[in-house]
């Protein structure tokens, strides 16, 4: 990039500089899939700004969009980071709805591209991507990557559309940009409420037995926040949303969730992490919508 002339590249050098993108994400995706990723040379990413819209291309695979389960944990941090770069980068107003949510996705070359509306000229987002990425990569486990502004003509997006899926962790990622805070109840809450989960929080809700009233509002929590795969959260923050014993109960409906194989476990730097496990999604479903149980869950009397 710096040799062909940067963000200002002729569109003589186009052709070459693409392939050296394409190189790189490649190898993005191979460190990606390693115990320590980018400590030879960082993770890249590419970014740029055309027409109104901030553009970056990730090495996730493309199908991210319609498929959450198309990337690991790393990837999804990688992902998450970017998406939240951008939003710092457009500073855009607070949304009122889950509609307003902006954040659209497609494909470059096999890879994961993400569209937001932003007017950033190409030289300042030159001066500026690094660091706002920086500050949101800042703190992720073994891994060490980097965004490069790169020419507008780099980065097609004929085919962009939104995440699919109201709980999509791509609009998960967005939302907790735009509401940022520290990660507490109140913070929780408010992603929810603009993602437009809430509603479906009725039947669980009601549902006449304690333990599985608060076992499907664990899962229903988790499934509105895109907590699927390698997006997890603390086993701590499960009790979130509960009052008084129900806060014990949690805990103990969490160990039993984990037990019988709806929940997944991660331990993180002493803490201990949870996700939903995606191969039991239907389990999960059925059990959120219905209350059909699944057979191997134990819940505490």
């Amino acid at each position: 990039m710096e040799a062909a002339g940067g963000v200002a590249a002729p569109a003589s050098a186009t052709a070459r500089l693409r392939d050296v993108l394409t190189a790189a994400l490649r190898r993005g995706r191979e460190e990606l899939g390693k115990p320590r990723s980018g400590y030879d040379a960082p993770v890249e990413l590419g970014i740029t700004a055309h027409d109104g819209r901030l553009l970056a291309v990730t090495p996730a695979a493309a199908g991210l969009r319609a498929d959450p389960e198309a990337a690991g944990e790393r990837e999804w941090l990688l992902v998450a980071a970017t998406v939240a770069a951008l939003v710092d980068l457009a500073c855009p107003p607070m949304p009122a709805t889950a509609s307003d949510l902006a954040l659209k996705a497609g494909e470059h070359a096999g890879f994961l591209l993400l569209a937001y509306p932003g007017d950033v000229e190409p030289i300042d987002l030159d001066e500026l991507a690094g660091m706002a990425f920086d500050e949101r990569i800042r703190g992720i486990d073994r891994l060490r990557a980097r965004a490069v502004v790169v020419p507008p003509a780099l980065l097609d997006a004929p085919d962009l559309r939104a995440p699919i899926g109201s709980g999509h962790p791509l609009r998960v990622a967005e939302a907790e940009a735009l509401i940022g805070g520290a990660d507490d109840e109140q913070h929780e809450d408010a992603v929810l409420a603009l993602l437009g989960t809430e509603q479906a929080a009725v039947r669980p809700h009601e549902d006449p037995d304690p333990s599985r009233r608060v076992a499907r509002r664990i899962l229903q929590r988790l499934d509105g926040m895109g907590k699927w795969g390698g997006y997890h959260t603390d086993f701590a923050h499960l009790p979130r949303g509960f009052a008084g014993n129900e806060r014990a109960l949690a805990q103990e409906v969490g160990e039993a969730l984990l037990a019988a194989g709806l929940l997944e476990e991660k331990p993180s730097v002493g803490q201990r992490h949870v996700f939903l496990n995606p191969r039991r999604v239907r389990d999960i479903r059925a059990f959120i919508e219905r209350g059909d149980a699944p057979a191997a869950l134990r819940l505490p009397s």
